[in-house]
């Protein structure tokens, strides 16, 4: 078992029509190079350059679950949580404490997988998280549901964090903050539901040990349950996420911040590999 490969992706890349499922035409990955674009999204107002992200999204998601292509594993689960529960949320005026806010870091979560599905359909560089979840979709071999839960591991415990560092949050917007990811957690039925469905992958056990903790005592067996893992379970993992948002601000401890983010996503991800084994997912 190793650690997924913290490295930069080459500058230019041989762009994959096809990721285990029916290849995708050349226009099907011109659409979505132009949807996944996140310099042209538009809107008068910060809800509506939201909704544009979302709408966007949603029909990248149609294209690749029509084609089976496994890059749609974490993009449809993405897709039923924006229509599920973020966007109903960021639509209620009386939701948010900050409604800006709610708009800022929804924007920037989604805009980031957005930016890495454009590198991944242009031969860009994909960040080294993304990268490896794309590596995992085009390896058929893989078990579906563990590869989804790489993508879910690379938004939330990596991404999210550097979207709360980039909108610039503060303690203050905790409950906002906390308004979302629950609202995320609470479609996990929804979720899991629609996956097994398309994909025929089951993700429950997946996501009931990263949203829950179940399953991490299996973890000492296998040797992989990390300092970081036991400690996110502790405090739970959407607290441990924010601290590190707020961590990344503050230059003095940015570099060390980093360097437990790539240790959580680590950590995360080879549970995932282990319980995918012990589970025969």
């Amino acid at each position: 078992m190793t650690l997924p490969a913290i490295v930069t992706a080459p500058a230019v890349a041989a762009v994959r029509g096809t990721a285990c499922g029916v290849a995708l035409s050349s226009a099907d990955i011109a659409d979505i190079v132009e949807l996944s674009d996140t310099a042209t999204l538009t809107g008068a107002d910060s809800l509506a350059r939201l909704e544009d992200a979302v709408d966007r999204h949603h029909r990248i998601t149609e294209i690749l679950v029509a084609h089976k292509d496994l890059r749609g594993l974490f993009a449809l689960g993405l897709d039923t949580v924006e229509y599920a529960a973020v966007m109903p949320l960021q639509r209620d005026p009386a939701a948010f404490i900050d409604r800006e806010y709610a708009h800022a870091i929804s924007t920037e979560l989604l805009g980031r997988f957005l930016d890495n599905l454009h590198a991944e359909f242009t031969g860009g560089v994909v960040e080294p998280h993304w990268a490896h979840y794309f590596t995992l979709a085009k390896d058929c071999a893989v078990s579906r549901a563990r590869t989804a839960m790489a993508g879910y591991n690379a938004h939330l415990t990596v991404d999210l964090a550097y979207s709360v560092a980039a909108i610039g949050s503060r303690p203050e917007n905790a409950p906002d903050y906390f308004e979302i990811v629950a609202g995320i957690a609470a479609v996990g039925d929804l979720i899991i539901d629609r996956t097994d469905v398309v994909y025929s992958a089951d993700l429950g056990p997946l996501w009931r040990f990263y949203f829950l903790g179940e399953g991490l005592d299996q973890l000492f067996g296998a040797g992989v349950a990390t300092e970081q893992l036991l400690i996110a379970a502790d405090l739970g993992a959407n607290t441990v996420i924010f601290g590190n948002g707020l961590a990344l601000q503050n230059p003095a401890l940015a570099p060390a911040v980093r360097t437990e983010i790539s240790a959580l996503w680590q950590a995360a991800d080879l549970a995932f590999d282990a319980l995918a084994r012990i589970n025969a997912l």
